[in-house]
């Protein structure tokens, strides 16, 4: 075996609007992924899921920011400091987390703790943006802010557990966004974020996209973070998400992302930190969603057709 991987989940859905994506790392889990990456040559040891209240027994709008909105700020806060904690002690042993979601808020404790002791790349594959702030969320969704929280844009500026000091936007590179608010758009235009869409790819093939993205984050960096939303797919393909958006990317087009930047890792070594998350299992078709989650983790880390 290669190096160990440390599977944390993180069965959280505070950040989505609506239920079910806290039964993502189950579903995944049940879908194969252990298998996947013992064929991908790596020892996963999986590391169980982290503790957390019900969000019924809560109240969505305690401790919200002064003019905006972010639901269930105090429990996602709770998590994502949990899920920091055990990203980086993990590093620390000299191991590489996977942490599984729920919902993309979860990315924001796993960039910080994979920032902690590390100038940090990002690869977002993603369908949205995800760089709203509490005052610019149509919805108060906190799965829609994780770049603002770990960047410490507008009100996330004064949360120290969100920000990751050793994160900069210049490091960051989306990949197949299709689905970006107005806020999000003049946000990105004047930004150094690096943002490839889905008529990028159709232009200029998934592979070259994903090869330009990852110069991005490589670039001055110690290592990179990968975040996979599921419903950067189709929704044919990947059915199993709270926030679909049609016209995503293929079957094959995701594995040929995922297989680029592992052929790249093989070589270079960058690769330091993964999320998986936005699987829903009761919006799914018999665990399909989790399965293609499951796959494509496993070719992140080297699975090949040969």
């Amino acid at each position: 075996m290669g190096r160990t991987v440390r599977i944390i989940g993180a069965p959280m859905d505070y950040g989505a609007n609506r239920r079910g994506v806290d039964m993502g790392p189950s579903a995944i889990r049940y879908a194969g992924l252990a298998d996947g990456l013992e064929r991908a040559g790596v020892d996963p040891v999986d590391d169980g899921d982290i503790s957390m209240p019900r969000a019924e027994e809560r109240d969505p709008d305690a401790d919200q920011p002064i003019g905006g909105s972010a639901k269930f700020l105090r429990e996602i806060e709770g998590v994502c400091m949990r899920v920091s904690d055990r990203v980086a002690a993990t590093l620390a042993d000299g191991e590489f987390p996977l942490v599984l979601g729920g919902d993309h808020s979860v990315a924001i404790g796993s960039l910080n703790g994979s920032a902690r002791e590390a100038d940090l790349g990002a690869i977002w594959f993603d369908a949205h943006a995800d760089c709203n702030t509490p005052a610019t969320s149509p919805s108060g969704n906190v799965h829609g802010m994780p770049l603002a929280a770990a960047l410490g844009r507008g009100a996330f500026s004064e949360f120290d557990w969100a920000n990751a000091s050793r994160l900069r936007e210049s490091s960051i590179a989306y990949v197949g966004l299709r689905s970006i608010d107005k806020h999000e758009r003049a946000l990105i235009r004047d930004s150094e974020l690096t943002a490839f869409t889905m008529s990028d790819i159709d232009q200029r093939g998934i592979s070259a996209v994903v090869e330009d993205a990852l110069a991005v984050a490589t670039d001055g960096t110690d290592g990179v973070h990968v975040s996979l939303d599921l419903d950067w797919l189709d929704p044919k393909t990947a059915p199993g998400v709270g926030t679909p958006v049609r016209g995503g990317v293929t079957y094959r087009e995701a594995h040929a992302a995922l297989e680029s930047l592992s052929r790249r890792n093989e070589r270079e070594a960058f690769l330091r930190s993964m999320d998986v998350v936005e699987v829903n299992p009761i919006l799914d078709e018999a665990n399909e969603t989790a399965t293609l989650a499951a796959e494509l983790t496993a070719s992140a880390f080297g699975e090949r057709i040969l």
